[in-house]
């Protein structure tokens, strides 16, 4: 096994301690002690404009903590923060996709740096994206709905144990979102899935809901 595949490998806990984040004075979170276990869904919920956002952020590294432990675990070590993206995979409505590459160019580029899934080739993939004929059309030509599947698609299908998925639906008309709940429930049992959203008919009903104005 090369250092790469070891890198994905292995379910994940995070451990959160007394954590908070806050801009100037204004606390967007605080006080948080959790352990998020894996082979769990976690609803991250709230209104518009509440830091669910900014939570997902702080979880998955990219955003400093205000004050608190956050740690990663498997079973034999700690990760360290600065090694958690190689174990995990994002969504949001503000990553920004390259448009000048056709979604086979996007797919070939994202999968340079990240394993798929099952080891899927491209064209395993675009058939689950049920893009196939989309293969050679530009991003920037894709619907709002189109570059959401893509996004969705590239957290999915990528090796990652650990996977954020925020306001997953937006964008996605109702055959997309029937799409979204069937790869959804194709995930492996062992990862750690996170869905921030105000809506209910985004994450599963067995979802372990944290409420971000509980933490104010």
């Amino acid at each position: 096994m090369t250092s790469s595949e070891k890198s994905s490998v292995g379910n994940i806990e995070i451990i959160v301690k007394d954590l908070g984040k806050r801009f100037n004075r204004e606390w967007i979170f605080r006080n948080l002690n959790y352990k998020f276990e894996p082979a769990n869904v976690y609803a991250i919920t709230g209104p518009n404009g509440s830091g669910k956002s900014t939570l997902l952020q702080v979880l998955w590294g990219q955003l400093p903590q205000s004050k608190g432990e956050l740690k990663y675990k498997n079973a034999s070590h700690e990760i360290p923060v600065e090694e958690i993206y190689r174990h995990l995979a994002i969504a949001t409505p503000y990553l920004d996709l390259i448009e000048e590459f056709t979604l086979l160019e996007h797919l070939r580029f994202h999968f340079k740096m990240k394993r798929s899934r099952n080891n899927m080739d491209e064209h395993e993939i675009l058939d689950k994206m049920q893009l196939t004929k989309a293969r050679d059309k530009h991003i920037a030509n894709f619907s709002s709905g189109m570059k959401q599947r893509v996004k969705l698609a590239l957290a999915f299908f990528t090796q990652a144990d650990l996977i954020f998925l925020d306001e997953p639906t937006t964008n996605l008309d109702s055959n997309a979102a029937s799409w979204y709940h069937e790869q959804l429930k194709g995930l492996p049992l062992q990862c750690t899935i996170f869905i921030a959203s105000n809506q209910a008919s985004e994450y599963p009903q067995n979802a372990k809901i944290l409420n971000i104005l509980d933490l104010k």
